[in-house]
């Protein structure tokens, strides 16, 4: 360090002092990126698919290698964010921290029972859910859309408690994700996040 061995415990300061492994200097920690992407439909979120199906990250041209923060499946649209911040990915992730998402989801069916019975904490997995928040929106003829907000984000959360509901998932739109809103970001657009808006998403993944 700084052209001398270092000694067994002795600490450094990476922004400051030369260090080195074998001559090489020590690889620095690339600077966090995290963006939101107004995801498609019909697009997966992995970074590859062997189907040859379009992915999420093909619409993400940022300069660095960033992942997907969760899932969004093929056929439903939203926000989606992308990270190279493994420590934030794992908080947002992680069933503890339980930040809440928020879909508008239009469906047919017997649109009378709809609402109460979405808002039952059915069971997912041989697990209870927790009670989502289910808020009428408005109703066209044969279809009502509604606003959904759950904490835990089961594999097709909302499709399965659509199915479970007897409901036909006609729409399925990702609206909000903490306290990130997709607001007026186009489809297939993205856009990088503020420090405000990092910042707080970091929070949010510590609660």
């Amino acid at each position: 360090m700084n052209g001398a061995v270092a000694a067994l415990g002795q600490s450094a300061d990476a922004a400051t002092d030369d260090i080195r492994i074998d001559g090489r200097p020590l690889p620095k920690k690339a600077e966090p990126v995290c963006l939101m992407l107004y995801k498609p439909r019909g697009y997966v979120t992995t970074l590859s698919d062997e189907l040859g199906r379009k992915t999420a990250a093909s619409l993400v041209h940022c300069g660095c290698r960033v992942y997907p923060v969760g899932r969004l499946d093929y056929a439903s649209e939203g926000l989606l964010l992308f990270t190279n911040d493994g420590e934030l990915a794992n908080r947002l992730m992680h069933p503890k921290h339980s930040v809440e998402k928020v879909y508008e989801v239009t469906v047919s069916g017997n649109l009378d029972t709809a609402q109460s019975l979405l808002s039952r904490p059915i069971v997912l997995d041989g697990r209870k859910i927790q009670p989502p928040q289910v808020v009428f929106l408005r109703q066209n003829d044969k279809k009502a859309t509604f606003e959904i907000t759950i904490h835990e984000g089961r594999n097709r959360q909302i499709r399965r408690m659509c199915e479970a509901a007897g409901l036909t998932v006609l729409r399925l739109c990702r609206v909000r994700e903490g306290s990130l809103s997709l607001d007026d970001l186009p489809v297939g657009k993205w856009r990088y996040l503020t420090k405000e808006e990092y910042d707080e998403l970091y929070r949010e993944g510590t609660k």
